[in-house]
């Protein structure tokens, strides 16, 4: 297994119409690349912002019977009592850190960058805000929950991030990673950061997937914290 992200593809980026002076970074979910997800991004693109979608490092995943796919760390199970792959999401954590840093040596500062993610994505952009010393402007996190949640000391984090924007989404069929881990995960947060920062939306019939009214949420998210400079 290569957890270095040197075996991926270079990333999936909608450049900026004009000088970029914000980043999304987007992280895909389980077997996915980035570039689907810089599609759907492009579709609510906003002139100034930089849209980075890197493809996660193909390795085998316990979950699918060992199949290799394009993966941010192994997945044991889907349960709440699973095993978790600590140093696979530890690993995978610095190097979303490294693509941060790299944003910030362009010129984006890290208070201007807003990490998201879909699903396992999703789970690593939650993990990488809460423990890292970058100050980012927000998280979206999409389908997904914390991962290594017993790793966090009870009550409020202390950190650049303890007052982070998150906007949270689940569909309400997901029959994959069910919306009360969704739920679970926002009460979790709720105790950790500003509970005050913490949006929780919830798709009526949605099931593991996205819809136009939550890419319109995003959207919405992304207008109100990364706003023009200029």
């Amino acid at each position: 297994m290569c957890g270095n992200n040197m075996s991926a593809p270079l990333p999936a980026i909608v450049p900026a119409a004009r000088k970029a002076t914000a980043a999304v970074i987007f992280l895909h979910g389980l077997g996915d690349t980035g570039h689907g997800w810089s599609e759907a991004l492009a579709g609510i693109k906003s002139p100034h912002v930089k849209y980075i979608c890197p493809h996660a490092p193909v390795m085998p995943v316990s979950l699918n019977m060992n199949m290799s796919m394009p993966s941010w760390f192994d997945i044991i199970g889907l349960s709440p009592d699973s095993q978790e792959d600590e140093a696979g999401i530890k690993q995978a954590a610095e190097n979303v850190k490294a693509l941060i840093d790299q944003e910030v040596k362009n010129g984006i500062p890290s208070n201007r960058i807003i990490l998201g993610g879909f699903s396992q994505g999703g789970a690593l952009s939650l993990y990488t805000a809460l423990t890292t010393h970058q100050k980012l402007a927000g998280v979206i996190a999409l389908s997904c929950w914390l991962p290594l949640r017993a790793s966090f000391p009870q009550g409020p984090i202390s950190g650049v991030n303890k007052d982070i924007p998150v906007l949270q989404c689940h569909g309400d069929c997901d029959p994959l990673v069910p919306v009360m881990f969704g739920s679970l995960t926002v009460e979790k947060l709720k105790t950790m950061i500003n509970p005050a920062n913490v949006t929780f939306k919830t798709y009526s019939g949605m099931m593991h997937s996205s819809s136009l009214e939550e890419m319109m949420d995003v959207k919405q998210f992304i207008d109100k914290h990364l706003p023009p400079v200029d």
